[in-house]
């Protein structure tokens, strides 16, 4: 919380909200109701700096601004509460904490099940009337194929995040590596 009076934590958290909503816009459409996309980068790397509450918000908003500049459907509030959810599960596992692939493997078994399997299959079922369990396999599939991959991009980001915040004096007390 204390990050929301600093104007230079404000300032990145602002830019990982516009990174978050352009890489939404660079998302792979699979199927209607599947679809992949980069924008869990943003949203991690401010839960990596910031924590939960923080992060939250950048998900938040991001998804909110997102939908403003380009629509695509209806506007479901239950998506806005997967992109809060997301920002908070990477804060509690990823802030002020030694980076390391456990991790980062750890946040995204967290999101992939809760928002992925759970959450997503629910709302759009809710919006389209399509079988949750079928929703669920087609992620499941998907996840399958992307988990590992999304995990070590992920390290990688969070790395290079953590290497930039140490030479611009960002964070304080965080080792390089584990």
């Amino acid at each position: 919380m204390e990050h929301m009076k600093n104007v230079r934590s404000l300032t990145v958290a602002a830019l990982l909200v516009a990174l978050a909503v352009t890489l939404k816009f660079l998302k792979i459409v699979i199927t209607p109701t599947l679809e992949f996309s980069f924008a869990f980068l943003a949203n991690a790397s401010a839960g990596f700096l910031f924590g939960p509450f923080v992060s939250g918000t950048v998900g938040a908003l991001a998804d909110v601004l997102g939908y403003l500049v380009r629509p695509t459907g209806p506007f479901f509030p239950g998506f806005t509460l997967n992109a809060i959810i997301n920002g908070v599960v990477y804060g509690l596992i990823l802030y002020k904490k030694p980076l390391s692939m456990k991790r980062v493997v750890i946040a995204r078994v967290i999101n992939t099940v809760l928002i992925s399997f759970l959450l997503n299959p629910l709302w759009l079922s809710m919006m389209y009337g399509k079988a949750f369990h079928l929703l669920v396999k087609t992620r499941f599939i998907k996840a399958a194929i992307l988990f590992v991959p999304e995990c070590i991009l992920l390290y990688a980001i969070l790395q290079l995040v953590q290497k930039i915040a140490l030479n611009a004096s960002f964070l304080q007390r965080r080792s390089v590596s584990e």
